[in-house]
């Protein structure tokens, strides 16, 4: 073994201790440390740091070279100088490689140990050859090196040599070194510290941001309820986010196959999601999910070191991928997909916050699809709440038109046929009683003839009853009888028109002929009264064929249409005594289509009520001046009964005018053309006479 001239084990002194040094030269070494404590406070570069500490040295000790040697991490004596000063008449030997067996195995444990050596003349040392010839490349011929030391592991050596000749090193030069080596060792701790400190810092400032970016993404994605824009948004959020060339979303079918139903890419790329929507793993398929059903995800660096099958490759080769991560997507606890980010062009090593990130996202959108699919339900449990809602009302409107009817009907019927009966009686025997007054008069005129002057009591009888005024008059009323009760048997006749108990079938009706029969029946209404004027009537009659409908159930249209129309009309003329009420009616034909239009220059109907003029129970009039079934029942009768069209056109201060529109002849028994456009007779807009 090597015989050193000077070994010794470096003891670790207190910093505070180290510039007080006994020596004749307490001054410059007092400036050399102030010097390289100055270097360690400024300095952030451990190499820099080395730089300016051996030229200090250097020039301190009034040598030919000074170096500081780092091992390699093998520990096998072999390293490189990275910090040196040298004189210019010598040969540099920064960052060259020193290998050197014999050191290696002979001497690192003594400089781990914190042994150093302190070298007069190498060539009297008795070093090995291989030694010797190292340290003549340096051209080395006195040295004096301590250990260099790290968290109690041998990081490296501080050298301090001569080369013109041999020197000894006084015991104050060696003391002095040790400290240097000290420090620093000190400095490399105090720098590992402050990288560790950095590299927590940043690990920590980079965690913080990737989770407020993962939030704001989060956020983005539960901004919507609808699974599209979830779909888009995820995967333009998730590209971005990772930075990545392709992202798509991939479902799963019953069979474990399965389809891409969203995707971001960059433009160079092809869309998967046209060349290759559908996709079918068989290996997915015969494990039900494989790995991701585990909640497991799948991280490949390259695809061509992932020892996958040819077959394999080939798939993900179509895909255009090259490095990928893939997450499983969970719904509740079914696994409903897969997200996955690919990177196209080149491998990448994916780190483990990327991995992360990727399943926090899935898992987000996992919570986002099983609300929107409980919005869904929900909005499918009040969709089919509002049809049976809406079919009770229908129900309910049904019963109580059907009700209304068969009362009404029955009402109509009675009524009828009890008047009709004693007029019958009276019209059929007024024939008669003419018949008798006119014999008596032509009795009375013959008596006249011959008896020329009556008795007295004749004479005064006979201008007490005043017998010419009677014989004229007589005749008259008879004839205002004769007129009242046909117009009673028309009026029966109307009301067996409007009830139609006889038609309870479809039939051939004139719609005019119910029209007029409903006029008729509100006659009385349309006369004036002290609050208002007489309602004028406009009738503007079309040539209509005879239409196949339930006769009565129009008609029942027509009188709820014309009762709200003079309710409208009464209405406004309450506060306007000059206001003249007018009611138009007007029928025409267009092609296979009948159209009716009733209008009134009552107040109008808001636009806002206008929408829901036709819906059960709704009504405009005041309480208890209207059940909201009228017009609800009309919808029905013309429109589902008659596979026609019922709408309304109104203005406030202008009036209201609805349009009723019904085939010719019935779909169900003629099948017809579709329906033209809704008309309004132009009969409508003609001036009024």
């Amino acid at each position: 073994m090597e015989n050193l001239q000077t070994e010794r084990t470096v003891a670790l002194t207190p910093l505070s201790q180290m510039s007080d040094l006994d020596q004749p030269h307490w001054s410059a070494s007092h400036q050399l440390f102030q010097n390289i404590f100055a270097a360690i406070h400024h300095t952030q570069s451990i190499p820099t740091l080395f730089a300016d500490v051996v030229t200090d040295v250097r020039a301190f000790f009034k040598v030919d070279r000074v170096g500081v040697f780092q091992f390699e991490s093998s520990w096998d004596g072999h390293g490189v100088f990275i910090a040196e000063s040298v004189d210019p008449h010598w040969t540099p030997g920064l960052l060259v490689t020193v290998q050197d067996s014999y050191f290696g195995h002979h001497l690192m444990q003594r400089y781990a140990q914190g042994t150093m050596s302190a070298i007069a003349d190498v060539e009297a040392a008795g070093l090995s050859a291989c030694h010797l010839e190292m340290l003549r490349t340096f051209q080395i011929r006195a040295q004096l090196i301590v250990p260099i030391r790290q968290n109690d592991h041998l990081w490296g050596l501080l050298g301090i040599y001569h080369c013109q000749g041999a020197r000894s090193w006084t015991q104050e030069e060696i003391e002095l070194t040790e400290q240097l080596a000290q420090i620093l060792s000190l400095a490399l701790e105090n720098h590992q510290h402050q990288q560790q400190l950095q590299a927590q810092t940043e690990q920590l400032a980079g965690t913080m941001e990737r989770e407020r970016t993962l939030a704001t993404t989060v956020d983005k994605i539960r901004r919507s309820l609808d699974i599209q824009t979830i779909f888009e948004t995820t995967t333009q959020e998730t590209r971005q986010l990772l930075t990545v060339e392709r992202s798509v979303i991939y479902r799963f079918a019953p069979d474990w196959s399965g389809q891409i139903v969203a995707e971001s890419m960059a433009p160079e790329w092809r869309s998967l999601l046209q060349s290759h929507p559908l996709i079918a793993d068989t290996y997915l398929q015969e494990t039900a999910g494989g790995r991701y059903r585990d909640n497991e995800p799948s991280v490949i660096h390259d695809i061509y070191k992932a020892g996958y099958s040819d077959c394999h490759v080939e798939l993900i080769e179509q895909l255009q991928a090259r490095a990928y991560i893939i997450v499983p997507i969970f719904q509740s606890l079914k696994l409903w997909g897969l997200l996955a980010v690919y990177q196209n062009s080149t491998p990448r090593q994916w780190q483990p916050y990327e991995v992360e990130l990727l399943t926090q996202i899935s898992m987000q959108l996992g919570i986002a699809l099983q609300q929107a699919e409980l919005l869904d339900t929900t909005r499918t449990q009040a969709a089919d709440l509002a049809l049976a809602i809406k079919e009770l009302q229908q129900t309910q409107t049904h019963l109580i038109q059907n009700e209304k009817m068969a009362s009404l009907g029955q009402l109509v019927a009675g009524v009828a046929h009890e008047i009709n009966n004693p007029v019958n009686f009276i019209f059929g025997n007024l024939t008669y009683i003419d018949n008798y007054t006119q014999d008596l008069l032509d009795l009375i005129r013959l008596y006249q003839e011959y008896y020329l002057v009556p008795p007295q009591a004749i004479q005064e009888r006979t201008e007490e009853i005043d017998l010419d005024f009677v014989a004229e008059d007589l005749p008259k009323i008879l004839d205002s009888m004769r007129m009242g009760t046909e117009r009673i048997r028309q009026i029966v006749l109307s009301l067996r028109t409007f009830s139609r108990l006889d038609e309870s079938q479809m039939k051939a009706i004139d719609i005019h002929e119910g029209i007029d029969s409903t006029l008729l029946i509100l006659q009385h209404r349309l006369k004036g009264k002290t609050s208002h004027q007489p309602i004028k009537l406009d009738k503007h009659y079309g040539t209509l064929p005879l239409i196949e409908c339930y006769g009565a159930q129009l008609n029942q249209v027509f009188m709820n249409i014309l009762s709200n129309a003079m309710d409208a009309l009464e209405e406004r003329a309450k506060g306007d005594p000059a206001f003249q009420p007018r009611l138009t009616i007007a029928t025409a034909q267009q092609g296979q289509m009948i159209h009716i239009c009733i209008r009134d220059n009552g107040n109008g109907i808001p636009r806002n009520a206008q929408n829901q003029i036709f819906d059960p129970f709704f009504t405009t009039k005041p309480i208890g001046k209207g059940t909201g079934l009228g017009l609800s029942i009309s919808y029905q009768i013309v429109v589902d009964r008659h596979h026609g069209k019922i709408e309304i056109d109104s203005q406030l201060g202008q009036g209201t005018e609805f349009r009723i529109t019904i085939p010719h002849r019935h779909p169900t028994l003629h099948p017809t053309p579709s329906a033209s456009p809704i008309f309004t007779p132009k009969a409508l807009n003609a001036p009024h006479k």
